[in-house]
């Protein structure tokens, strides 16, 4: 029998795609591609279509590199595989939802991202206008008495962005939850068709705004790879100086978070300290406490200033010597180890399944990092170590975020110590003809997908962009199954997926 590798060499290979190459295949190749991520021998990376064909990004032992798989949509219909691998499910929603493209056999036909207020329908396919009509979801059943329903959402107290989450519970205990999200859509990927790579890099990094650093750099790679150039040295340093910042200042913010919706504010007022410093040093640093429109493609928009990098050293060694006296202090709480220990719990089967990465499947033992699995300068010549941990619940899931400080602050010490002289971008060359790129970065949250093509203009044709949280937020609904409802705000900050990155 021909196994996955050679079906997928007698494909029509395409020379337009780096670095991960893209082959056109047929429906037999394509399923069988299912079957063998299915398997846990390989991970889906993403899921989308161009409207007029499907694109499957995956990696899998049996393939030397990733590869992007194309199967065309023969009269608007392509075979579905969530049948064969769940965490397609929503994916393929999606794409209904966007082009209009059906998914033959999916077990899920209902809408995910088109809540019928758009007033257009597949807006990223054959756009058509429609009499905007709000229709009442089918949330899923649980049988069994008592159950009853607890609605919450989309508006939530405090600024937090909307989404809908609908229990079933026996008493306090959570028998189902399911998800609604789609609230924030803002078709970017159908702002960007027609956009010069400038003006789309700008709301690439506008996505998810908490991830603005890892957007910008996985879009600004897939623009560099689409077009066969690579960024000068010293760009390519700084643009993990500030990567390392937001990883920081994010995970600051998440255990401070966390512990708050434990009922210890105390931790929350020091962690918020911390990241404070971490936004002040990144606006002397690069004149922007997020960093935003910093990285461009071709390279960076400024440099790194000496009080700057003074300022980043300073606040590491604030960071150094404050965080293991707050980490001891949540050891040792015993009110707040009560509330983390056991909580949210999520096996090592399921994080592999949904290829889940960032804290939330290393929490679980998916080692998974993009900086290591697929490395990219310049994290391929820097010493760092990937955290692990097995427990996979709340309190896994916060004791992998300060690990991750400790290796960031690793990082950035080695970066600050050796990051080399030269320019900070270069002219991007005229495309000469269609030509894509694959960008794939480590965000805070995990591993963020960008797929490009450009046409002969240099213009954006086509964007894809793929949010960690598409294949995390279905961890939360299993991770609190079991748990008592008061049991969600901690269980929903340990995971902090993004609304907003997920709303394409």
């Amino acid at each position: 029998m021909t196994n996955l590798s050679d079906s997928i060499g007698k494909g029509e290979r395409l020379d337009c795609q780096q670095p991960w190459p893209r082959i056109v295949v047929d429906s037999a190749v394509w399923l069988r591609a299912a079957r063998e991520i299915s398997k846990s021998e390989g991970d889906l990376v993403a899921l989308w279509s161009d409207g007029v064909d499907v694109h499957m990004a995956l990696r899998t032992a049996a393939l030397p590199t990733p590869v992007v798989l194309t199967l065309h949509a023969a009269n608007g219909r392509f075979h579905a595989i969530s049948s064969l691998h769940p965490p397609a499910q929503r994916l393929e929603r999606a794409i209904r939802d966007l082009t209009g493209l059906v998914p033959e056999a999916a077990p899920d036909e209902r809408p995910w991202l088109d809540h019928g207020v758009w007033g257009v329908a597949h807006p990223a396919g054959a756009a058509q206008p429609v009499q905007p009509q709000p229709a009442r979801y089918a949330f899923l059943p649980a049988e069994g008495a008592p159950i009853h329903q607890i609605p919450v959402g989309p508006v939530h107290a405090g600024i937090i962005e909307p989404g809908h989450f609908r229990f079933s519970a026996n008493g306090e205990t959570v028998v189902r939850l399911e998800e609604r999200l789609g609230y924030v859509h803002k078709g970017t990927e159908t702002l960007m068709r027609g956009a010069d790579v400038t003006h789309a890099a700008r709301l690439a990094g506008r996505v998810s705004g908490d991830s603005t650093v890892a957007y910008a750099w996985a879009f600004a790679n897939a623009v560099e790879a689409a077009l066969g150039v690579t960024p000068p040295r010293r760009a390519t340093g700084l643009r993990a100086i500030m990567a390392e910042l937001e990883r920081i200042a994010n995970h600051l913010g998440d255990i401070g978070a966390i512990c708050n919706d434990a009922a210890f504010a105390i931790m929350q007022a020091h962690c918020a300290v911390l990241r404070e410093q971490v936004l002040r040093a990144s606006k002397m640093a690069f004149g922007h406490r997020l960093m935003m429109d910093r990285i461009t493609p071709g390279g960076v928009a400024c440099d790194l200033p000496a009080a700057g990098a003074a300022e980043i050293s300073a606040c590491l060694d604030e960071i150094a010597r404050v965080l293991p006296g707050l980490m001891n202090v949540y050891d040792t709480t015993a009110s707040l180890q009560d509330r983390t220990v056991s909580t949210g719990k999520v096996s090592l089967a399921l994080v592999a399944q949904f290829a889940a990465g960032g804290f939330v499947g290393r929490a679980s033992g998916r080692s998974f990092d993009a900086r290591r699995a697929t490395p990219y300068a310049p994290y391929d010549a820097l010493a760092f170590d990937i955290p692990a941990l097995e427990e996979g619940d709340v309190d896994a899931r916060l004791r992998i975020r300060a690990s991750e400080i400790e290796q960031s602050t690793r990082i950035l010490r080695q970066l600050l110590k050796d990051l080399p002289p030269g320019e900070l971008t270069i002219d991007l060359p005229k495309a000469a003809r269609d030509c894509e790129g694959v960008g794939f970065v480590e965000g805070f949250r995990g591993d963020i997908f960008v797929w490009v093509r450009l046409d002969a203009n240099g213009m954006i044709a086509r964007a894809h962009l793929r949010d960690p949280s598409w294949f995390q937020w279905p961890l939360l609904e299993a991770a609190i199954e079991g748990n008592i409802v008061a049991d969600f705000p901690l269980c929903n900050k340990s995971f902090n997926c993004s609304y907003s990155g997920h709303d394409l």
